[in-house]
């Protein structure tokens, strides 16, 4: 191909006449302990359209590289046209590389949970981000970040969907973090969402929450789920009972789904004005793991419903429509 043809297949690609390949672009956040991230930049993407972006958030012991395999989100990625971030947790910060979500600084927003907006920011300077169809998405410890994010960040992140993961400001003390993944938290993380929802005199942004998590999970208790659905009403402006972090109102629907792939699960549903506040879903006989994943990598289990494809219809509902 002469050189005049190159650049004018670049300036297609550019302008969205040609489908443009995939790739990653790499950088880091530029503090210490230096934090790497990857930027998935979808096939047919064009720097001058605007266009969503999910952040992806690996559990411990895990890799952006494992769970971006594992849960096969980059075909997701592909199909909904989306911006994929990947941060990379720092076995300084944290030996098994797990996310700081037990950090009051991090539980709070700032911490870990400014770094991942800082990389956010800094991966898509120069692209043209959809500010309205974001989304923060973790398992585990990256599902605990994903919520603080959603929690504390609704002007950047206007959705979450969170797999086996804990409330935002679920602990006291960092000193008693693997106490609240056995047993729950021991805040009132209710309260939390509604000091974010008066943040702004009742107009802070709505943010609705997808809570995925294993009803046999031994390592953050299902008890979590609950809780971080009902800090999410909260957040959105939906009334919630006093009492125990896993008291919910009556869901506006609910169903009991049968089984896929050997796996029953049941889908509660909030709503605030007719729009979807939270998506809870329990499944049956599954551990800590994300559903529906490549079994290869640690932390992803074959059977049982998609995760991912459950996550990707939740953001085509919530997110404005284009």
């Amino acid at each position: 191909m002469s050189f005049w043809a190159r650049v004018a297949a670049t300036l297609r690609r550019w302008f969205g006449r040609e489908p443009a390949p995939a790739f990653y672009l790499d950088g880091h956040a530029g503090l210490l302990p230096r934090r790497a991230y990857r930027l998935y930049v979808p096939k047919g993407a064009s720097r001058w359209r605007r266009m969503p972006a999910i952040v992806l958030l690996h559990g411990c012991k895990q890799t952006p590289d494992d769970i971006v395999k594992g849960t096969r989100f980059e075909a997701l990625a592909d199909r909904m046209g989306t911006y994929l971030l990947l941060p990379r947790q720092s076995e300084v910060a944290n030996p098994y590389r797990c996310w700081n979500w037990f950090d009051g600084a991090t539980a709070s927003g700032h911490g870990e949970a400014a770094v991942v907006m800082k990389m956010m920011h800094k991966a898509l300077r120069w692209r043209r981000k959809d500010k309205t169809r974001t989304a923060a998405v973790g398992i585990s410890a990256g599902g605990a970040l994903a919520s603080i994010l959603g929690i504390h960040h609704g002007d950047d992140i206007r959705a979450v969907a969170s797999v086996a993961g804990i409330a935002a400001g679920a602990v006291a003390s960092p000193l008693t973090a693997l106490t609240v993944m056995k047993r729950g938290p021991e805040t009132d993380v209710a309260q939390v969402g509604r000091l974010a929802y008066d943040v702004a005199d009742g107009q802070a942004r709505h943010v609705p929450l997808l809570a995925i998590h294993g009803r046999h999970d031994d390592v953050v208790t299902p008890r979590h789920a609950l809780s971080v659905a009902r800090q999410f009403l909260a957040r959105n402006g939906v009334e919630v009972p006093d009492g125990s972090d896993t008291s919910l109102p009556d869901p506006d629907h609910a169903r009991q789904e049968s089984p896929v792939r050997g796996r029953g699960f049941q889908v509660r549903e909030w709503e605030r004005d007719g729009t979807l506040a939270v998506r809870l879903v329990e499944i049956d006989d599954l551990g800590h793991a994300w559903s529906g994943g490549d079994g290869r990598f640690a932390f992803h289990e074959a059977g049982g419903p998609d995760a991912t494809a459950m996550i990707g219809a939740f953001l085509e509902q919530v997110w404005p429509a284009q």
